[in-house]
């Protein structure tokens, strides 16, 4: 029975793992969050009261991905994980390893914690930047599972990262029989938000609502919807047939156009005027030489990436929402937080 079965969240703070941890308690699963430290405790309880229907259902200890400290006590009495912390760039970053480093020595930690408590199953949170090789401007390709971004590349620091920390596990899988290991491998992760610290992913949206952009450059994301990948970890979990397996866990392929079509068809009449002019590629590279978010962008105008979520339909019986229903509900909570204004 679910609530007989307590499962072990890591980056309990972070903005999937949130949702991690609200459809694990939805689901009636008990939950034990790692955090850095003890000061996000309180809000996460506040955050997830109504979710939580019996005493103890949601407990945090401490554990820091760079540390090997805190993570056997974390593990003990659990069958499975989900290792879903991982640092996001939050901005410029001073050297690669700032982001591979944690990336990197945190999945050894979970993992060999997690080998040690005799673990069932692992599931980890990777993304599709571990499959994607930034530098092709195939837009007829299709990405899938058995696609690997190559960290020996001039590919960017997080796609490095993402690429070597999922290798680095299944690596350790291997060398360890008996452990088993899934992969949850998402495309551009958005939805509704709880609070302030919400990711970087969410700026998309913001930034439309508040007519930040004076047009729509020529960009397209593969979207999904932070419910669902939140849905694909437990499935993975409970899934027999998903050990060994990668997930790569993708909705639908929108311009920032069809993005802004949406929002403006659902908050036009409550004051939310969203920006519909195209801009031309010329006007966002000219754009870009004052611009540091613009100049990051700039090499995909016109480009779209696409992928398959075959697999995880298959496989999980993965069923995505409507991409249109997360983009509202986004939109939405960013109101319903006072994130955004008329």
């Amino acid at each position: 029975m679910a609530d007989q079965t307590r499962i072990l969240v890591t980056g309990a703070s972070g903005y999937i793992a949130m949702h991690v941890v609200q459809h694990l308690l939805q689901q009636g699963y008990a939950v034990r969050g790692t955090l850095r430290s003890t000061k996000h405790e309180a809000r996460l309880k506040s955050i997830f009261a109504e979710d939580i229907t019996s005493d103890g259902q949601l407990e945090f200890v401490t554990a820091d991905l760079l540390s090997d400290e805190g993570w056997d006590t974390a593990m003990r009495g659990l069958e499975y994980v989900m290792h879903v912390a991982s640092p996001v760039p939050q901005g410029r970053i001073n050297s690669e390893d700032d982001l591979i480093q944690p990336a990197l020595q945190g999945t050894r930690h979970v993992l060999e914690a997690a080998h040690k408590a005799g673990i069932k199953r692992v599931v980890m949170t990777s993304s599709v930047a571990a499959m994607h090789d930034p530098r092709s401007t195939d837009s007829r390709r299709i990405w899938a599972e058995n696609d690997w971004a190559d960290p020996t590349q001039d590919i960017g620091a997080y796609p490095k990262s993402k690429a070597l920390a999922e290798r680095a596990a299944w690596d350790f899988v291997e060398a360890h029989p008996g452990m088993e290991l899934a992969t949850i491998n998402p495309t551009y992760v958005i939805g509704p938000v709880y609070d302030e610290r919400f990711s970087t992913s969410i700026e998309i949206i913001r930034k439309l609502m508040r007519r930040d952009m004076p047009g729509l450059p020529r960009l397209s994301f593969s979207l999904v919807d932070t419910r669902d990948v939140a849905a694909a970890h437990l499935l993975a979990m409970t899934t027999p047939d998903a050990a060994g397996k990668r997930f790569c866990i993708d909705n639908e392929l929108l311009t920032m156009k069809e993005i802004a079509v949406i929002l403006q068809k659902h908050f036009a009449d409550q004051g939310y005027q969203i920006p519909m002019m195209q801009l031309p590629d010329f006007a966002m590279r000219l754009f870009s030489l004052f611009d540091e978010q613009a100049r990051l962008i700039v090499s995909q105008l016109g480009h779209q990436t696409r992928y398959s979520n075959e697999q995880a339909r298959r496989v999980l019986s993965w069923q995505p929402r409507p991409i249109e229903t997360t983009i509202i509900d986004a939109g939405q909570s960013l109101i319903d937080l006072g994130l955004i204004k008329r």
